[in-house]
């Protein structure tokens, strides 16, 4: 297999190329490699945007997240309904209610959608708020 030298089309010929023996050659222009930086340039403004598309959300995937958010806030309530039958509730269930009530808050821009969540939290909270421990008096 025989390696030859490439030579890069932004080189100037005013001066001759130095031959070395392993059959590489280097010029005596000292200037800066134009299109090395170009690509390099190029590459990341490539990077750069292909993160960016990542970074925007579809409406559709958008709605259906906001949806499984609900979905999973009315399987927590089953869960607690549950415990209250069987006669016992678990700090950890309540635990999850309360942090699914901060994730509620967040508005998904469907008003419908969003009115259903709201109605969805307006229990959560509730629940949380039967179920707090009053002081002793």
């Amino acid at each position: 297999m025989r390696v030859q030298a490439a030579i890069p089309a932004s080189v100037s010929n005013t001066a001759p190329a130095r031959r070395t023996g392993s059959g590489f050659s280097v010029g005596n222009d000292n200037t800066p490699n134009r299109t090395s930086s170009a690509t390099a340039a190029a590459g990341v403004n490539s990077i750069d945007a292909l993160l960016a598309l990542q970074g925007v959300e579809d409406t559709a995937e958008r709605k259906r997240r906001f949806a499984k958010r609900g979905a999973k806030a009315l399987d927590m309530l089953d869960a607690l309904k549950i415990e209250i039958l069987e006669g016992r509730i678990d700090v950890v269930t309540l635990s999850r209610l309360e942090a699914m009530l901060k994730e509620l808050t967040e508005r998904s821009g469907e008003g419908r959608l969003d009115d259903v969540l709201d109605a969805i939290g307006v229990r959560v909270a509730v629940e949380l708020a039967k179920r707090q421990l009053q002081p002793a008096q």
